[in-house]
């Protein structure tokens, strides 16, 4: 009786379990990355489409100018294609990817505009919820930037100095392409994290730091008051940073005629800021104020036309830098600097079968 008692107490206590984990060693924790996201799609179309709202994430910025007004202002989603769709905003990327793996049905989003470095740089967080890249949605064309204070007047300038920026943020990507162009590294600055890229300018401002990587609307008053400038912007890199639309691998799998119909609202949203940016900026400028002028907001970051998916994607025509290209320069990088484990291969990433199907169906 006492042997059986003292067998009990030891399985409670865990001490068999450590015992055996020190011989056989500890076993691996199983997650949903683990299996295929598609296992638990219907046998037959059971629903074309979710009964639910479909949530798609986004962090602010002029390439999502389109989505967002399609969800909150264009009724292009609902109205045109009988899908209810809501654009749900977050101020940080990281709470962005947190949510895309929660998921829609678990207080997350099902889809998420992030940038192609996110996905690629934050692969093994992002591994429970399978993402697949369907839409490529815009550039920056100059509204990722460095600003500095007065003084400093090159990259080699900010030795020793202080520079602000949102940690394993699409600006912490792009201070590392300005640094590796000046040919220097991180360790040669004071990093200071910032709570969300939107507070760079009141940070520079307040002189609590010396630079930031952030938003060109938000950061250009900073630098007017402390006549400052801009020492690099993605001007000069006009193809680093493209913000794509990414689905959860489930959600793709399960509803296919979602997807579908989401690209077709986006892209007709996009064609529709592309001839006048007023709707595009009057929806961005009421969620995102610290982008400043909206409507230079979108200039800076243009939505994507069917033209530039199919090219990005190398479907047709051609792009001084892929998506494939980009995903994989972004994965290489993680590993040297943070010791990534390697991930998929770019092609895995992503599901073009929504892509091929609207583009055949639209012009340009």
């Amino acid at each position: 009786m006492l042997a059986a008692a003292g067998s009990v107490w030891a399985w409670s206590a865990g001490y068999v379990d450590r015992v055996r984990d020190r011989i056989w060693g500890r076993p691996p924790r199983l997650s949903a990355g683990d299996f295929p996201a598609g296992v638990s799609a219907p046998i037959d179309d059971v629903a074309s489409v979710p009964l639910r709202t479909t949530l798609v994430g986004y962090v602010p910025r002029g390439s999502v100018s389109g989505l967002v007004w399609a969800a909150n202002e264009g009724n292009t989603f609902k109205g045109s294609y009988a899908l209810d769709v809501k654009a749900v905003p977050f101020e940080r990327e990281d709470a962005l990817r947190r949510a895309l793996v929660k998921g829609g049905e678990n207080g997350g989003v099902d889809l998420a505009a992030m940038t192609v470095s996110q996905l690629a740089l934050e692969a093994n967080a992002l591994r429970d919820a399978a993402p697949r890249t369907v839409l490529l949605l815009g550039r920056s064309r100059g509204q990722d930037v460095l600003a500095v204070g007065k003084g400093i007047t090159t990259v080699a300038g900010l030795k020793g100095k202080r520079i602000g920026v949102e940690p394993r943020s699409t600006g912490s990507y792009f201070l590392l392409w300005v640094m590796s162009r000046a040919g220097m590294t991180m360790r040669e600055v004071i990093v200071v994290d910032l709570k969300a890229a939107k507070e760079a300018g009141a940070e520079l401002a307040a002189g609590r730091v010396d630079a930031a990587a952030g938003y060109a609307g938000d950061l250009e008053p900073a630098v007017k008051q402390l006549g400052g400038s801009f020492l690099s912007s993605t001007v000069d890199a006009p193809h680093l940073v493209a913000t794509v639309l990414v689905a959860r691998g489930d959600f793709a799998a399960r509803y296919p005629d979602a997807i579908r119909r989401v690209l077709r609202g986006i892209l007709d949203a996009n064609a529709t800021v592309s001839r006048d940016a007023s709707a595009g900026a009057r929806a961005l400028g009421e969620v995102a104020p610290w982008l400043g002028d909206p409507a230079e907001a979108i200039r800076q970051g243009p939505p994507a036309t069917v033209r530039d998916n199919l090219s990005f994607f190398g479907l047709s025509g051609e792009a001084p830098v892929t998506y494939f290209e980009l995903f994989a320069s972004a994965s290489a990088l993680g590993t040297r600097l943070w010791n990534n484990p390697p991930t998929a291969q770019p092609e895995d990433t992503c599901d073009l079968g929504a892509l091929k199907y609207v583009s055949s169906t639209r012009g340009p």
